[in-house]
């Protein structure tokens, strides 16, 4: 209605406010305030001259006030709905809900989610069938389902972590469309155009036809995307992109292989611009560990951005076996190096010296990558050291010049002719010759051959049957202009030209840049990823190791990934889903996007369709907020009728008492009701104790607080399918003002910085304690422990929780052991991992025997349960769920199956506070049935 989420159930009723102005005319009139007159003697009767009186006017605010009700009541009756359910247009047909199940969907896949509810319990009411169309896979079979059906279907979908194309599915839909016949059809769009936007549009259009389309768009965020992040010379750089328009900004975290955290970067996107950047100014070690970027707060395969060692920048020594030129730097064989290499890589010159003391100092330091520019004879000690690092991994490429040229060496991959070849000298009839070809299955492949690039003199290879193989690139005549071979795990490669421009332009060229990034790239250490070698007949397949669920999670590989080449260097697809492909020590990345993809807004105007948006909020009936608003207007007019025709005056002078009593009611009824501070607390009572239920404190940070609901309400779940206890939604509880007794386990997260707690709720929590009750302090830092053997101790989180305990009567702790009762109270468990596993947790010191072999005793004491258990591996954070069941948080450790774990220590906890001491002599049952044997 005019923009604003209202709907009324009987518009018709409102035609009745046409007949306000009738109204207005017939509460114009008011009788005349009567007059009081003392009855003199009879005889003055006569002296009274009798007058024609003609009633008052009512003043305009009481008719204004009288309308206003009556308005009201139209409204009222009408049936206002606040945030109305929209859904598809009023028909019998069956009913097909298209969905867009893409990683642009993922951000607010909860609201979708919501919007099919709604069409499909509408359809539901008015008895139709309903086809569900996820938009990602095109070989679906498309039929019709009831209600119930279609309910259990919505739930088994889940967004994709790739950007899907939505022109595959026409052809199913139209067949569906075709055997159908009439049919109701709702799109809901993500609003994102990732490629082929415009032809699914114009071919939806047409199979459609002239059949009642609903579009569902809008209302929310547009989602946010990753993509080409470079790690350059002084930053790492990573481009942010956007449909929508407007003033925003956000921020990027940049997480380690162990997804620890390393930095974060703003960004901040202009009114019209759809991408920006967001750059980490970090120290290059630090850029070197970042293996994920992702955006605060955007839930979404595209908001992640996997880097792999391409993305990482590589330290490259340069050794030159030429006369340092100080004083005409463009003549050094270093310039047209350094200049190439800069943009990908961290260039190291060798200090001054001769070049055998250079390479020492770059094999002492262990860079992974050495350039030798026209370095001539090495030394056997020195050469054997260079072969060895060469066989462990090293990347050495040298460059020819006067001193390689004369040198015998077997550093080099070919075997080279003594001397240089000079072309277009004047003692020479040979032209300089042009560069002609690289080969197909070299490092090169795909660099577009230059023709301005000119060889006027070179270094030749001795030909054998195997030169050809270790061409790279070649002349026009035929001869090697770069050569390569493996050795080991490294690689030596020779530009048969210097690195200067006295033998060839090549180092002035564009050429010569992607040439020395091939190369690079060739160890897996370039910023930008380009096509790899491809040094044999078959090529290299890797399998997925981590992959990327639609909302940005790692988990395990589903089975419909397959292996890819170890070159691979596309966006993700279904075949092959984004995350970690390959060895765990060297993964490759897949991602979502590619560099050089962008999304746009999906425009459907062209669509003959109704248009709807997405709403976060419930539907509310105004009906009784009108009425009741009418009511007490109507209780007003009444009032003001009274004073102005003096009823009331005349009711206190006669019946003062009762009208004092009526008053009195009457602003008694109206006053605020009074505090009910007792009836909460019963209410809290009753429904703390009507069931079992776990609490938590409410620590009043928003975002600790919903992962933690949501984490106490994964557990309690968890505990309903896999023990006998089904409790109740736990309750979130304040300790200075709600009663504790009520609740075995009490999970208290602790925010590092928080003020602490007033004395009165460390008291009831003392007390809490010692009357049998279990506080689970969680400080959820155990990552960001310094290390060191005291590390765990000085994080914020710990000294937080520090400042609460030095009020309370804490007993010694000491870590689990091996032996306690916590451990096999229902799993069988060795430690209690959550997000984290680096973490220790901590319970009350039992006494031992010292007397008896502690081997021997298959549980400790366990009369009584530990008051007090801490920890810092977030337990909460591990069983934080969202409401379409998947997990909110990613968990940290490398096994599968940590949040498995993580449940499972839940259960023993929970368990342990719960049958402590059954459980205790339930595990040393064999020694008391020996005992009692004896």
């Amino acid at each position: 209605m005019m923009g604003l989420p209202l709907a009324f159930t009987e518009p018709l009723l409102l035609i009745g406010l046409v007949s306000l102005p009738v109204l207005w005319w017939l509460l114009r009139v008011m009788p005349p305030r009567p007059r009081r007159i003392e009855f003199p003697p009879t005889r003055l009767l006569f002296d009274i001259a009798p007058r024609e009186e003609t009633p008052s006017r009512t003043p305009w605010w009481l008719t204004a006030l009288r309308l206003l009700a009556a308005a009201l009541v139209i409204f009222a009756a009408a049936g206002p709905i606040w945030n109305p359910q929209v859904g598809a247009a009023d028909s019998k047909a069956p009913l097909m809900i298209m969905l867009d199940d893409g990683w642009s969907a993922a951000s607010h896949w909860d609201v979708r989610i919501r919007a099919a509810d709604e069409l499909i319990a509408n359809a539901e009411n008015d008895r139709r069938a309903i086809a569900l169309v996820p938009l990602s896979e095109p070989n679906r079979d498309i039929t019709l389902m009831p209600a119930g059906a279609a309910r259990v279907a919505l739930r088994q979908l889940a967004p994709k972590p790739y950007s899907i194309d939505r022109v595959e599915t026409l052809a199913a839909v139209d067949r569906f469309l075709k055997a159908t016949g009439d049919c109701e059809i709702a799109w809901l769009s993500d609003g994102v155009d990732t490629g082929r936007g415009e032809d699914f549009v114009a071919g939806l259009g047409k199979t459609v036809g002239d059949r009642s389309l609903t579009i569902f768009e809008g209302g929310t965020s547009s989602p946010l995307a990753l993509v080409a992040a470079e790690n350059a010379a002084a930053k790492m750089m990573v481009k942010v992109l956007r449909t929508d328009s407007g003033i925003a900004m956000g921020t990027v975290r940049a997480l380690d292989q162990k997804a620890s955290p390393i930095g974060e970067a703003r960004y901040t996107f202009g009114p019209q611009d759809k991408e920006t950047d967001a750059a980490f100014d970090l120290p290059v070690e630090l850029r070197n560990d970042i293996t994920r970027l992702e955006i605060s707060g955007e839930r979404s395969a595209g908001a992640v951005q996997l880097l792999d060692k391409r993305w990482r920048r590589r330290a490259i020594g340069i050794v030159s076996g030429a006369t340092s030129e100080t004083a005409q730097p463009l003549l050094a064989p270093t310039f047209y190096l350094t200049r190439a290499l800069a943009p990908f890589a961290d260039v190291r010159l060798a200090d001054k010296g001769s070049p055998q003391q250079g390479i020492t100092q770059f094999l002492d330091q262990k860079l992974p990558m050495i350039i030798l520019a026209d370095v001539g004879t090495i030394a056997p000690e020195l050469r054997e050291r260079l072969n060895a690092w060469v066989d462990q991994g090293g990347v050495l490429v040298r460059f020819a010049g006067p001193r390689l040229a004369q040198a015998e060496d077997d550093l080099v991959p070919v075997k080279l002719r003594k001397g240089g070849r000079t072309l277009g000298g004047s003692l020479t009839w040979e032209k300089p010759q042009h560069l002609a070809t690289f080969a197909a299955d070299g490092p090169f492949a795909g660099v577009a051959v230059p023709k301005d690039v000119t060889v006027s003199r070179q270094v030749l290879a001795e030909p054998d049957a195997v030169l050809a193989t270790k061409s790279w690139a070649s002349l026009e005549d035929g001869t090697p202009l770069v050569t390569g071979e493996h050795r080991g795990k490294g690689l030596v490669s020779l530009f048969h030209v210097s690195a200067d421009m006295r033998w060839s332009d090549l180092p002035m060229s564009g050429t010569f840049v992607e040439m020395l990034r091939r190369v690079v790239d060739m160890s897996g250490y370039t910023s930008k990823p380009g096509p790899g070698v491809a040094s044999e007949a078959t090529t290299e397949t890797v399998a997925p190791l981590h992959i990327l669920d639609g909302f940005g999670a790692f988990g395990p590989p589903p089975a419909t990934a397959k292996p890819l080449p170890a070159d691979y260097r596309d966006r993700a697809t279904s075949d092959h889903p984004p995350g970690f492909y390959g060895p765990a020590e060297g993964p490759l990345a897949v991602n979502t996007l590619a560099s050089a993809d962008r999304i746009a807004a999906l425009n459907t105007a062209s669509l003959r369709a109704r248009h709807a948006t997405y709403t976060n909020a419930e539907p509310q009936d105004l009906r009784g907020w009108l009425l009741s608003t009418a009511l007490a207007l109507f209780l007003v007019d009444a009032i003001i009728v009274a004073v102005l025709g003096g009823g009331i005056a005349a009711l206190l002078r006669r019946r003062a008492a009762p009208a004092m009593i009526v008053l009195g009611l009457l602003f008694a009824s109206l006053s605020p009701a009074p505090s009910r501070a007792d009836s909460a607390a019963d209410d809290f009572a009753m429904k703390a104790t009507s069931q079992t239920r776990l609490a938590y404190v409410v620590t009043g940070n928003a975002d600790v607080d919903s992962i933690v609901r949501a984490g106490m309400s994964g557990l309690t779940l968890f505990l309903a399918q896999r023990t006998a206890l089904e409790a109740g939604d736990p309750v979130g509880i304040d300790p200075a003002r709600d009663e504790l007794a009520f609740f075995p386990l009490i999970y208290w997260p602790i925010v590092p910085g928080a003020p602490k707690p007033p004395q009165d709720a460390i008291n009831k929590i003392d007390a809490y304690m010692k009357q049998g009750g279990t506080v689970l302090f969680d400080t959820r830092d155990a990552i960001e422990a310094p290390p060191g053997a005291n590390g765990a101790a000085q994080t914020p989180g710990m000294q937080t929780l520090r400042e609460i305990l030095s009020s309370l009567d804490v007993p010694e702790l000491e870590p689990v052991p091996r032996e306690h009762v916590l451990t096999k109270t229902f799993y069988l468990l060795r430690d209690f991992p959550g997000r984290f596993v680096t973490g220790q947790t901590w319970v009350e010191t039992l006494p031992r025997d010292e007397d008896e072999d502690s081997a021997q005793r298959p549980a400790r004491g366990g009369d009584g349960v530990s008051p007090i258990i801490i920890t810092s591996n977030d337990l909460a954070g591990a069983w934080a769920v969202r409401p379409d069941g998947q997990a909110m948080l990613p968990v940290t450790g490398g096994d599968t199956r940590q949040r498995e774990f993580a449940y499972r220590a839940g259960a023993n906890i929970v368990m342990y506070t719960l049958t402590g001491n059954y459980k205790a002599d339930q595990v040393h049952a064999p020694a008391l049935i020996e005992r009692l044997g004896q």
